[in-house]
């Protein structure tokens, strides 16, 4: 069971490891200006693999739990589903299901586990298999692998590492499920941490906290929801942030550009400075900040993240 990217290690893995009786992703979403409906990458790389595809709108109806249970499952896998999975469901199986979660559980339980690692300057992380339980991400551990988070990854390069480790765990923990030796352990409770789901909000870069944070929520948050400022002036566009990374000077005010010139583009923070590497003006492609500087006139002194009256004062 899983529907993005990320899970798609663990189908190929699971392959190769054991009998799949049958792939269950979400349905095909309309995308583009056409609204065309789109198959979801695991659905894609299954009917490569020329495995059985079951799309239910509702894990929980009766014609979907009929369908599923006359395939008479040992096993539910799941990674990246992105529903709660139903008891009624889990039931159907003798060994009910594992779930691929990437964090070092119990911390960092819930929907952005990768991203808020990389908010918080988390140096390593980690995937955990799991028992799929009531409560979101709190069942018994059946196995954890860590990961160590290089300084320049973002979620998208963290989120390649941990399925290419998680995939290989999960196909792990099935062939030693097979052979009965491997059992889990409860999670610690009085460890456990949140991740809660990523809103568009979080991205606004808040120049007041130390330059540390900012280049982390940067990394956290790319490529979605994505990290935003607000250029000066009246122009009423917001500024993406691709890329940055933290250095040592001081001096203005948070958001003030301190430097513009020669490939560089420096702005305060409120302890230490932001370098920003790569960029993007609302409806424009993305650009190094030497070539948007180029076309983008920014100069020492100018606010970054002031509200438009603030800018013209």
């Amino acid at each position: 069971m899983g529907t993005p990217e990320f899970a798609l290690e663990g189908l190929e893995r699971l392959t190769a490891e054991a009998e799949v009786a049958a792939v269950i992703t979400r349905p095909d979403r309309p995308a583009g200006r056409g609204r065309r409906p789109v198959p979801p990458p695991v659905k894609v790389r299954a009917e490569e693999l020329g495995l059985r595809v079951l799309q239910p709108a509702k894990l929980s109806s009766p014609e979907f739990l009929t369908a599923a249970g006359e395939l008479k499952p040992e096993l539910f896998v799941v990674s990246a589903y992105g529903r709660f999975i139903p008891a009624a469901l889990l039931e159907l199986a003798g060994h009910g299901g594992i779930n691929l979660h990437p964090s070092l559980l119990p911390r960092y339980r819930g929907a952005a586990p990768i991203q808020w690692a990389l908010i918080n300057g988390e140096e390593e992380t980690g995937v955990s298999v799991i028992s799929v339980a009531e409560r979101m991400d709190a069942g018994d551990i059946w196995a954890q692998k860590t990961v160590r988070i290089a300084p320049e990854d973002n979620a998208a390069t963290l989120s390649r590492k941990l399925a290419r480790e998680g995939g290989q765990l999960l196909a792990e923990v099935v062939a030693r499920m097979k052979t009965g030796e491997i059992t889990p352990r409860p999670q610690d409770e009085k460890l456990a941490t949140l991740a809660p789901r990523l809103t568009r909000e979080d991205g606004r870069i808040d120049w007041s906290r130390p330059a540390g944070e900012i280049v982390n929520r940067i990394r956290g948050l790319h490529p979605w929801p994505g990290t935003f400022t607000t250029l000066p002036g009246r122009r009423g566009r917001n500024l993406k942030i691709l890329a940055a990374g933290a250095v040592g000077m001081e001096g203005g005010r948070p958001g003030e550009i301190l430097r513009a010139e020669g490939g560089e583009l420096v702005a305060a923070a409120g302890e230490g400075a932001v370098r920003i590497r790569e960029l993007q003006l609302e409806g424009k492609r993305p650009l190094p900040a030497g070539k948007f500087l180029r076309g983008c006139r920014l100069a020492p002194g100018d606010l970054l993240g002031a509200p438009s009256a603030d800018n013209d004062a």
